[in-house]
């Protein structure tokens, strides 16, 4: 999505007036002038990552800050979901495939205080109780596991969508400069722009690697805390089937025991019960026809289409290779899988991913769910590198930061 997708032409200057002046049932020049004054007094804040975190911090702000900020997301990919990767292949003739994370486990703690986010996704269809087994996952008294029909990455997009956030892929920040109350955001390709406060959630490596005035404003200790994170890296397969393709095995996912390389394994689609129908498409003319299309872009699996297989490598295996080029590990993974699973049929289509930042396996200790670097103008980094990496990590995250963005702009 390009910046040109939000340039206020004469032609969209004059529909915005009509739309406004429509709903209000004013004048619609005047209603509409109102509305743009409004927008143009609103605080700009800048979220750096479209993942989980990023996502739903937006969405928040949006539920909360409605009438005083203007949302902005900004992230480096050609999709949204970070870790929350959903691929496809691409003929479209097989079930998508999650590259990242795999299912969402909530402790009896998490689905009491978190029961809101549980409830609305599973409301709209886009979590359900996994159902499937998944041999070797240790089990946790009282832990409810589940899976994404639509894949992980339709959660990240079902908060994107709520949010009405300004949504800009393949925008890769570089620096961040202060300028008086405000800061100028630099990113690899295009022109710098200038937000009221910035909010941080891509990996704090890549954080720590911007240019500019941040490396100044860190305290010893702040970045002493930063520097101690320590991430895993793996790499992952996708393998896309054609639709007459069967992958015979008895479980949904496997963890596996007697592999250096493979560490886990899923028939993705029949793990997450993939090309159900879902009552997340109700609402859909209600939202703008690019939270529509976001959302919509979501749900393409469907009955017929073929299956799908994932393969996760152990953290040392990743270690090892994790400097080399995807296309020379691809080989070496898949000819341990076909070792694991003989009878595997010919996939029609492969997609290799490296995850250079896995999971957090060390966090900032005593740690809020945030860090503020400065409060004017407003600079504040999250994500589960600031609590612990998985679903509810991230929303701890995000109702971290949306406190500390209630008090700058309540």
């Amino acid at each position: 999505m390009c910046s040109s997708c939000f340039r206020l032409t004469p032609g969209k200057f004059l529909f915005v007036l009509l739309c406004v002046g429509f709903v209000t049932r004013s004048d619609p020049v005047s209603a509409g002038l109102a509305w743009l004054g409004s927008r143009a007094n609103m605080s700009r804040v800048l979220i750096v990552g479209a993942g989980l975190t990023g996502s739903l911090c937006a969405c928040l702000l949006r539920r909360e800050l409605q009438s005083t900020v203007r949302i902005v997301v900004w992230d480096k990919a050609r999709g949204a979901g970070g870790r929350m990767s959903t691929s496809h292949a691409p003929d479209a003739s097989s079930q998508s495939a999650d590259l990242g994370a795999q299912y969402i486990s909530a402790t009896p703690a998490y689905a009491r205080t978190h029961h809101r986010f549980y409830s609305e996704l599973l409301s709209v269809g886009l979590l359900q109780p996994l159902d499937c087994p998944i041999e070797g996952l240790k089990d946790h008294e009282g832990t409810e596991n589940y899976v994404t029909p639509l894949g992980t990455s339709s959660i990240v997009k079902h908060f994107l969508s709520q949010s009405g956030a300004d949504l800009f892929l393949e925008h890769h920040v570089t620096g961040l400069y202060r300028r008086g109350a405000s800061w100028e955001v630099e990113r690899k390709a295009g022109a710098s722009e200038t937000f009221d406060a910035v909010v941080l959630t891509m990996p704090v490596p890549q954080i720590l690697q911007l240019q500019g005035d941040l490396g100044q404003l860190l305290s010893v200790q702040q970045r002493q805390q930063l520097e101690g994170v320590v991430y895993s890296s793996r790499f992952a397969l996708a393998l896309f089937f054609s639709p007459d393709a069967v992958v015979k095995v008895p479980w949904g996912a496997k963890y596996v025991t007697n592999s250096s390389c493979i560490r886990y394994v899923a028939v993705d689609s029949k793990k997450r019960g993939a090309g159900v129908s879902v009552v997340c498409l109700l609402p859909c003319m209600f939202l703008s026809p690019v939270s529509r299309s976001l959302l919509l872009s979501t749900c393409s699996d469907a009955p017929g289409r073929g299956p799908s297989l994932v393969v996760h490598t152990g953290v040392p295996f990743g270690l090892e290779h994790l400097e080399r080029d995807k296309e020379d590990v691809q080989p070496v993974i898949l000819r341990e899988l076909h070792r694991l699973l003989p009878g595997l049929p010919q996939p029609i289509s492969i997609k290799c991913q490296k995850w250079r930042y896995s999971q957090v396996q060390t966090s900032v200790p005593d740690c809020p769910g945030h860090m503020t670097i400065l409060d004017e103008p407003l600079l504040v980094c999250g994500g589960d590198a600031f609590t612990h990496s998985n679903f509810d990590g991230c929303v701890e995250s995000a109702l971290s930061m949306l406190r500390v963005l209630k008090a700058k702009f309540a």
